[in-house]
């Protein structure tokens, strides 16, 4: 599918990983409807992206909320007339152990509470599956070719302290397989299924780490660096565009070399 006239929504895309892909996508000539809750630096990106010469529209939409869902898929076909590329992006997290002790007593001193658990679940989770609905369910409807993309994790193969976040990812890695075989059985042919799984990416949250925890983190890593958000959107006009990538998770780690038995090092 040539990105060049089609029409793209990417959830999660006021910052970081969401809006490289939609600078990408732009540049390259998509239309592009940004979704996300954090109205201005959303309202600057969609400014970013016209003043570089794309067409672009900005929604403040809430992923967990169908309405809000539904109105950001409505926006993208009423001002761009169809629905082709829709990028699940949105994510959040808030890390910490299931059970905490005390240092001095060895008793519990905290938990993980279920209120971060459940948020993080929310938008992740059920964020994510709304997000991948309304648009399949439109694209579907209206015989448009489409790709639907998930960003899963490198985490999704388990990272403690991460018990809700890592929950989450694994199971969006799956939904490449199971909804490229749901769509196989009903005869739905226009539209793949396709997951993003980053390694560390150079977002605003591990660029800010410290040198010494940096370095901890990237010493895994086969090229010893931090993936770049543009080297991720480049990715993703690749699957745009290869259509014979569908139903499958990519990992795109700069080489992170450790397996699950090795996490909790």
């Amino acid at each position: 599918m040539d990105v060049a006239g089609s029409v793209a929504v990417v959830t999660g895309s006021a910052r970081g990983i969401g809006l490289a892909i939609a600078k990408s996508l732009a540049a390259a000539g998509a239309k592009v409807v940004l979704g996300d809750v954090l109205a201005d630096p959303l309202g600057q990106a969609v400014r970013d992206i016209r003043a570089a010469g794309g067409q672009a529209a900005g929604v403040v939409a809430d992923v967990t909320r169908d309405s809000d869902v539904q109105r950001l898929m409505d926006v993208a076909i009423e001002r761009f007339g169809a629905l082709n590329v829709v990028c699940a992006n949105a994510g959040i997290a808030r890390d910490g152990l299931m059970l905490s002790p005390d240092p001095a007593t060895g008793k519990i001193a905290r938990v993980l509470s279920s209120e971060d658990f459940r948020a993080v679940t929310e938008v992740n989770l059920v964020g994510a599956f709304i997000t991948l609905r309304e648009a399949a369910r439109r694209m579907a409807d209206n015989g448009w070719p489409g790709v639907l993309l998930v960003t899963s994790s490198i985490n999704r193969t388990g990272q403690p302290g991460q018990i809700n976040y890592s929950s989450t990812k694994a199971a969006v890695a799956l939904w490449p397989k199971i909804l490229a075989g749901e769509f196989h059985m009903c005869g739905i042919k226009n539209i793949r299924v396709v997951g993003l799984a980053p390694g560390y990416t150079a977002t605003e949250g591990l660029r800010s780490l410290s040198p010494a925890v940096l370095a901890g983190l990237l010493r895994d890593v086969h090229l010893g660096r931090l993936v770049e958000p543009d080297e991720l959107a480049a990715v993703v006009k690749h699957v745009v565009e290869n259509e014979a990538i569908d139903g499958t998770t990519i990992e795109v780690t700069a080489g992170l070399t450790y397996g699950p038995w090795q996490r909790a090092k």
